[in-house]
């Protein structure tokens, strides 16, 4: 079943410099709406990305203390996530994602 997926990131900066932005991204009329905790292992996790998904949030656990790399595939160096803040990320037209994990952790993932 599909559904309609809106994704917006909103910048907002206050004290000396007020300033506030959105960008949004394209509908996605074919969205997965996947929501789902799963457990990495340490080392890489392939991650199955669902038809119809354009993008993936990761959220991390609170006070979370393990390094996540993100991935194209097992072979690339990846880059480093923020140990807290959540992360949106726009995908490509690949099947799978890869999660690098220096430990085990639980994270969601919600595709849109």
């Amino acid at each position: 079943m599909a559904v309609t997926s809106d994704r917006t990131i909103v910048l907002q900066n206050t004290g000396d410099i007020e300033y506030q932005q959105s960008f949004g991204a394209e509908t996605n009329a074919s969205g997965s709406a996947d929501n789902n905790l799963v457990s990495l292992a340490s080392g890489n996790n392939t991650i199955t990305i669902p038809t119809g998904a354009v993008a993936v949030t990761i959220i991390k656990p609170a006070l979370n203390t393990v390094q996540i790399l993100a991935k194209g595939v097992n072979g690339d160096t990846g880059v480093k996530l923020n140990l807290l803040d959540p992360d949106s990320i726009s995908l490509g037209t690949s099947a799978t994602l890869v999660l690098n994990a220096d430990n085990t952790v639980v994270v969601r993932l919600i595709f849109s």
